[in-house]
């Protein structure tokens, strides 16, 4: 008989409501274990079969922690402010907030119905004013730092969205991650955040977290520290001036020409008669571009000459001034000094435009192609014979002594660019008033709620649609009548996400973002798990907040998340041309054990993808839930293949978890839903090794998320259950208390029928015996003269002469030293005997 997996889930998920069996626990005498699972946007098409991967693996840790005594925080929340909600908004002209809730309420009733064992008393909505008025706080605390301000800076425009977006959020062809937009470069008033004052100890602190390396390696990257020199540059005929940075001070003898990027105001004012207009349409045109677009290496190289000249400070040389939308006024300082003899980029762009090339290192052949090695200085004057770090501290001393220059640390990370024109965000809680100041909004007037209206199409304007709501926008000063406006930009969706992890600690606090003693306990979040698409956005946004909130003595931990793992994608099956197009499942038939386009009736080759609506190759797990059960569906993605692998979805696989909860069950309950009367109170012994084995590698894989081998390891203990005829009940239920956290409602069913009550979640871990893992038998080899010629099996630990005098009186071995001279023999304890003969 199978188990009902559908009256066994439904019963204790609502005996888990009814006695709150997941509610936090803050016993001081225990320790803290807080898993974290980086929390949803509750999007329209509810939950994927990807999303309860990384679930399943937090509840699998939070369950095993509980029985071994850990206070456990295990929240779940919505990450609900974003786009997404608000285009689909503005399409059917609908409230956000009313499509939102009920989202969210779909999203909840399908995590419930997969028997996560979160405490909901600690769900967070960002969307909720009780939550973002600490959002705002965060803001205000940042503004009177002096790390929130407003500047006038070139922006990420996508016109079709009506608002900005942050270069993390620009794909690599140039359209926006949300909608796939075109993207345009145009100037704007925008909030920025000031997380360039974070870089250095955004850079050393990752050594203090547990993180995959990948991981690290993307954000030291994305920061972009760079150590090197600032040299000043005048304009022949002008008393304008710019500056480089470089990481070569020692090249600037083979600097050829100057490179400015094309939005600088320096462009302008020294551009010549004759160049401007083709200077200003080289503007115009690069201003249609993204940072990505004109930044890659492999596009062809365009620029105009300004009709400028620089002079090179190291020896007064003349060089042309170019200006190229490669060069970026948001990075270093929106020009470089060319070596085209020793950089690729600048060699193409050199041969293109017919620059001079002047070798400054000796090896290689640059009129054939940039020798980007190290080598010994020559036409360099002063540095001729050097080697490259001699060069740089000599042309160090040589532009600080003629103050023309001086060493400089810089970063590739630009300050957060804060502003949103949208009107589903949170409010920005600052106010402009008439006589030109600004100021934030009192923090006992927080939250700034965000005013109802369906008025929310974007203006277009550069500001958000709350431009339109003149009764909100519009303030007066109580105490001078000073008139003022409210912000209409609102934050972007990664302000409720970088610091949610904190309020799960204490949510329904209204006095204080959390109370301190409880983040003193909670923090930091021992285990993070969510998709690796988040190093850079998310958690370097979160890491800045955690160490601002740091510094003004919020938290006390340096950074928010000390082990991060990501889980690796569930793939769809889906089919692929000879062109190499990828075909949606309702247009393939089978045909054998082959496949064809219904359409072309050509063959096509199954290829696993992201699972996809246009694809038809989308798992919904409520479907896997109905048929085989949510327990099953735990087993199966805990099964795949290693968490953190990507791994094709198959039906088979599911079925075959299926079978094996449905062997679990009939090992265990009679054909009348009984314990089986084989399982006895006495031990025969037969199971220790194989239960031991267990306990122990289970446990162990646990921690280390390795749990498709410790499901490995629950079924090499029922397949030798299987074989004996009675079954120790203390090893039974130790199995049971094991397969807990993967499959809770089976086990809580089974726990029941073993004859236990009050549920199993906080019954002691199972331990391990050492001695019952120890082998009593060992295999042995016999050689004759290095050569195997038999295997025994012996008692362990047997002394070196009892093994001697097994073999000599082996018959095997007695045959082929016969009438042979024995030269010695040789024993190694617990591995073999080699008896060496002559004849």
């Amino acid at each position: 008989m199978n188990y009902n997996h559908k009256k066994i889930e439904k019963k204790w998920q609502k005996y888990w409501v009814e006695n709150k069996t997941f509610a936090t626990k803050e016993n001081k005498n225990n320790k803290k274990f807080y898993a974290l699972d980086m929390f949803p946007y509750p999007s329209g098409q509810g939950l994927h079969v990807g999303h309860p991967e990384g679930y399943t693996a937090t509840d699998i840790l939070s369950r095993m922690k509980r029985a071994q005594g850990y206070n456990v925080l295990h929240p779940m929340g919505w990450d609900a402010f974003g786009l997404p909600a608000e285009q689909y908004a503005i399409d059917t002209e609908n409230d956000p907030a009313e499509f939102t809730n009920q989202n969210i309420e779909t999203f909840r009733k399908q995590i419930n119905s997969l028997g996560f064992s979160y405490d909901w008393d600690l769900e967070v909505n960002t969307t909720d004013p009780a939550y973002y008025k600490w959002t705002q706080w965060i803001f205000t605390k940042l503004y009177e730092k002096g790390l929130a301000y407003e500047a006038e800076v070139p922006v990420n425009w996508v016109p079709a969205l009506g608002t900005v977006i942050a270069n993390e959020e620009v794909m690599a062809d140039g359209t926006s991650e949300r909608g796939g937009h075109p993207v345009v470069r145009k100037p704007m008033r925008q909030w920025m955040l000031k997380i360039t004052a974070y870089a250095e100890r955004l850079l050393e602190d990752l050594e203090l977290v547990d993180w995959p390396e990948s991981i690290k390696e993307m954000q030291r990257n994305w920061i972009g520290k760079s150590v090197g020199s600032n040299v000043h540059f005048k304009i022949k005929g002008s008393d304008k001036k710019f500056s480089v940075f470089t990481t070569r001070p020692d090249t600037l003898f083979g600097a050829t020409y100057a490179v400015l990027a094309p939005e600088m105001t320096l462009v302008q004012e020294i551009v010549s008669a004759e160049q401007k207009a083709a200077v200003d349409a080289y503007i115009a045109k690069t201003a249609l571009k993204s940072d990505l677009a004109r930044t890659d290496l492999a596009k062809e190289k365009t620029g105009i000459f300004t009709g400028a000249y620089a002079i090179n400070p190291v020896n007064s040389k003349e060089i042309p001034i170019w200006i190229a939308d490669y060069v970026l006024a948001s990075y270093g300082t929106g020009a470089i000094m060319a070596v085209p003899a020793h950089d690729t980029r600048d060699f193409e762009f050199a041969k293109q435009f017919g620059l001079e090339i002047i070798p400054v290192l000796e090896g290689g052949d640059v009129t054939k192609e940039a020798y980007t090695g190290d080598g010994i200085h020559i036409n360099s004057d002063f540095l001729n014979g050097l080697d490259k770090e001699e060069a740089i501290n000599q042309m160090n001393t040589w532009l600080e002594e003629n103050k023309v220059g001086e060493k400089k640390i810089s970063y590739r990370l630009r300050d957060w660019l804060f502003s949103r024109q949208r009107y589903w965000g949170e409010p920005i809680p600052i106010i402009h008033w008439e006589d030109g100041t600004t100021a934030t909004v009192p923090e006992a007037e927080l939250p700034l709620r965000l005013p109802k209206t369906l008025d929310i199409h974007p203006t277009g304007t550069g500001e958000s649609p709350l431009a339109n709501i003149a009764d909100w926008i519009e303030v007066i000063d109580p105490a001078t009548g000073k008139k003022g406006r409210r912000e209409t930009n609102t934050m972007p969706q990664w302000a409720g996400s970088s610091w949610y992890y904190l309020r799960y600690i204490d949510p329904q606090n209204k006095q204080a973002l959390a109370d301190p003693e409880k983040l003193k306990h909670w923090l930091p979040v021992d285990i993070y798990i969510g998709g690796a698409e988040h190093a850079v956005l998310h958690l370097l946004y979160a890491r800045f907040w955690h160490k601002f909130l740091y510094d003004i003595g919020v938290v006390s931990t340096k950074e928010p998340f000390q082990k991060l793992f990501n889980q690796g994608m569930i793939l769809g099956t889906s089919y692929r041309n000879q062109r190499g197009a990828l075909i949606a499942t309702d247009k393939v038939e089978k045909q054998g054990s082959s496949f064809f386009s219904v359409e072309t009736g050509e063959k096509l080759e199954q290829a696993p993808a992201k699972m996809s609506k246009s694809l038809k190759n989308v798992v919904n797990p409520d479907d896997v839930i109905e048929k085989f059960g949510a327990d099953t569906l735990r087993l199966y993605e805990m099964f795949m293949g290693p968490l953190d692998a990507s791994i094709v979805w198959s039906d088979d696989g599911l079925e075959g978890s299926r079978k094996f909860l449905d062997r679990v069950w009939r090992l265990i309950v009679d054909d009348n839903g009984q314990m089986r009367k084989t399982i006895v109170k006495e031990n025969d012994g037969k199971l220790d090794k194989v239960y031991n084995e267990m306990v122990k590698k289970v446990t162990e894989d646990f921690e280390q998320l390795h749990f498709n081998t410790a499901i490995s390891q629950l079924m090499i203990f029922v397949n030798a259950a299987n074989k004996t005829n009675n079954l120790y009940y203390n090893y039974i239920a130790g199995f049971v208390q094991l397969l807990a956290p993967i499959t809770p409602h089976l086990a809580e069913e089974l726990w029941e029928i073993l004859g236990n009550k009050g549920g199993i979640s906080y019954v002691p871990w199972p331990k391990y015996e050492k001695l019952a893992l120890v082998e009593n038998e060992i295999e042995v080899v016999f050689q004759v003269n290095g050569k195997v010629r038999a295997k025994v099996k012996v008692a362990n630990n047997l002394p070196k002469e009892e093994l001697k005098k097994i073999a000599l009186a082996n018959e095997d071995l007695a045959k082929l030293i016969d009438g042979k001279t024995m030269q010695k023999i040789i024993v190694i304890p617990n591995k073999l005997v080699n008896i060496v003969v002559s004849n």
